[in-house]
């Protein structure tokens, strides 16, 4: 039985992802909404060491303004984790004009779907 069941969320999990596009386009284009449209309610920002939780309206504007402040159009995953039925978490460079950023991204299964929990942004 418990084989059967580990088969079936694999292949449950298998058929959910996360939709790294979304936040790959969002930051090459500095648009904070596609970041946020993954997210729940919530979201743990850490933006150069300033931490808090934000409805999404307010991580909306507090990326809008790193995006303000850096802007820049580059952006790639250096590592995506595993997905699991816990959540997963990914790794992404980000370079502004002048600076070049570490971003890391945990996410968390919540009703079916992987929502962004979390975004860390610190200089690389």
């Amino acid at each position: 039985m418990s084989l059967f069941f580990s088969y079936s969320i694999s292949i449950f999990l298998g058929i959910l992802s996360i939709p790294y596009s979304e936040i790959e386009n969002g930051f090459k284009e500095n648009n904070p909404s596609k970041i946020v449209s993954i997210s729940d309610q919530k979201i743990i920002l850490n933006i150069l060491g300033e931490e808090g939780v934000y409805s999404r309206a307010q991580s909306e504007l507090i990326l809008k303004d790193f995006f303000t402040k850096k802007p820049g159009n580059s952006f790639q995953f250096i590592f995506k984790g595993k997905e699991t039925a816990e959540g997963s978490f990914a790794i992404g460079n980000y370079k502004s004009l002048t600076e070049s950023f570490r971003i890391t991204f945990q996410f968390k299964l919540h009703n079916s779907n992987y929502k962004l929990e979390s975004v860390m942004i610190e200089k690389n």
